[in-house]
């Protein structure tokens, strides 16, 4: 049996020639500077006829400790200023103060609104695409590095410096007042709590008052009440010494009528009055008894009794009774009582509430504080306007323009390269190609005939 020859590999003509590569391009050369050129005219009339865009960067920094003081020596509102950087910073980053200002000064961006859409949707174009705030690098903790960014991407016609410059006047102004009204809350909450204490010691002194003033007309009651019983029991003992005096005075009447003494006379005397002699004796009588009351006589008695009976009123006999008149008259009025009732103005007399009323005078004074000239940041730098657009880059896209337009050349030629190789190739196989698929069709009807000679 005969084999069919293989068909010669054709391998090592797919191999490129890089000479002959090279050779064809620079044929070629025309074509790569044509493209070239019209892709740089494109690029060159898009970076002439786009429209610029420019960006404006306007930076941050905190205020120096003294245009805080005031703030800070209020004892109510704590606020260095690294905390009111971050305060602005806040406001500005704010999507609520962005669309504020957005719809504040609408005048400013006429360019940035499109038909068909609302006033959000407009803002929210400009919001992601054209204001951007920058912060420093977490990682440099350094006070150097304090700052705070804010660039503004806008194109031609749009007054962006005024733009960036509100803006950030609009977020410090909205950070003062947002300032100002907690200050206000915490000063009228201190106020109300101050009020409260000094109502507390008003309402105690008023019942300490109360309670003075009932102790006192307790005690006056008591007073009154115990010298009308002592008065009311000396006018008894006093009447009941009337009686027994009068009582006493009937006895001795009795007894000196008896004795016929008419006038008072001595024990001496009543013995020598029964002896006759001269009448012109004095005597002199001298012991330390008690001479019995019917020696005064009944004449005298009887005066003395009668004297009794006609009393109406014992009360000059005895000196408390005038004493217990006097300071049952004193007891009328109590001068305490009417002095304390008579008090016009009372807070005067409370106690421990001095601090209490400097501190509502120094916080009233507080609601007073002039907010607009706290300089919460220091603009370190301004928005200016820009002496060139960021955007497009003329020179960077018309040399990428050529590089493409060079490239694409290249490509060009290359594919025009590759394609008529492809065909040489083709044509070079096609004969050696042919006379092998004759070589093997006689191979195989020879290979027939043998065959059918040994069927036979």
């Amino acid at each position: 049996m005969t084999s069919i020859s293989r068909i010669p590999s054709g391998s090592s003509s797919d191999e490129i020639d890089l000479i002959a590569l090279f050779q064809a391009i620079w044929q070629q050369k025309k074509i790569i500077i044509a493209t070239t050129i019209i892709s740089g005219m494109i690029a060159l009339g898009y970076a002439y006829y786009a429209t610029p865009e420019y960006q404006v960067t306007s930076v941050l920094r905190p205020a120096a400790i003294n245009e805080l003081d005031a703030l800070n020596r209020s004892g109510v509102y704590t606020l260095p200023p690294s905390e009111a950087l971050m305060k602005v910073g806040a406001s500005l980053e704010s999507y609520d103060s962005r669309l504020g200002f957005f719809r504040d000064n609408q005048e400013l961006f006429r360019q940035f609104k499109r038909p068909g859409r609302t006033l959000e949707q407009s803002f929210e174009e400009f919001n992601r695409d054209s204001l951007k705030l920058v912060l420093p690098d977490p990682k440099k903790a350094d006070a150097l590095s304090a700052f705070i960014g804010l660039e503004l991407n806008y194109p031609k016609g749009v007054d962006g410096v005024q733009i960036l410059n509100g803006f950030v006047d609009y977020a410090i102004n909205a950070e003062r007042e947002q300032i100002a009204a907690d200050l206000k809350v915490i000063v009228n909450n201190r106020l109300t709590e101050l009020k409260g204490k000094i109502d507390a010691a008003r309402s105690s002194y008023e019942n300490d008052k109360a309670a003075r003033i009932a102790t006192l007309q307790e005690a006056d009651n008591l007073k009154r009440a115990q010298l009308q019983d002592e008065l009311k029991a000396l006018r008894q003992q006093l009447k009941v010494a009337r009686s027994d005096r009068m009582a006493q005075l009937s006895e001795a009447i009795g007894i000196a009528k008896t004795l016929g003494i008419q006038k008072p006379t001595t024990p001496s005397a009543l013995g020598d009055s029964v002896r006759s002699g001269d009448t012109s004796v004095m005597r002199t009588e001298i012991n330390n008894q008690q001479i019995p009351l019917y020696f005064m006589g009944v004449e005298a008695l009887e005066a003395e009794r009668a004297a009794l009976q006609q009393r109406k009123t014992d009360d000059f006999t005895e000196g408390r009774i005038a004493q217990i008149a006097r300071e049952l008259q004193l007891l009328q009025s109590n001068r305490e009582v009417e002095v304390l009732k008579q008090r016009q103005n009372e807070d005067v007399f409370l106690s421990g509430v001095e601090p209490l009323r400097a501190e509502v005078v120094r916080l009233g004074n507080l609601n007073n504080l002039d907010f607009t000239n706290l300089k919460l940041v220091s603009i370190d730098r301004k928005a200016l306007e820009p002496m060139a657009p960021v955007k497009p880059k003329k020179s960077l896209i018309v040399v990428m323009g050529l590089l493409l337009g060079g490239m694409f050349g290249v490509f060009i030629v290359l594919m025009q390269y590759l394609v008529k190789s492809h065909r040489l190739q083709q044509q070079r196989l096609s004969p050696v190609l042919s006379a092998t698929l004759s070589g093997a069709q006689g191979v195989v009807s020879g290979n027939g005939k043998v065959l059918q000679s040994d069927r036979r």
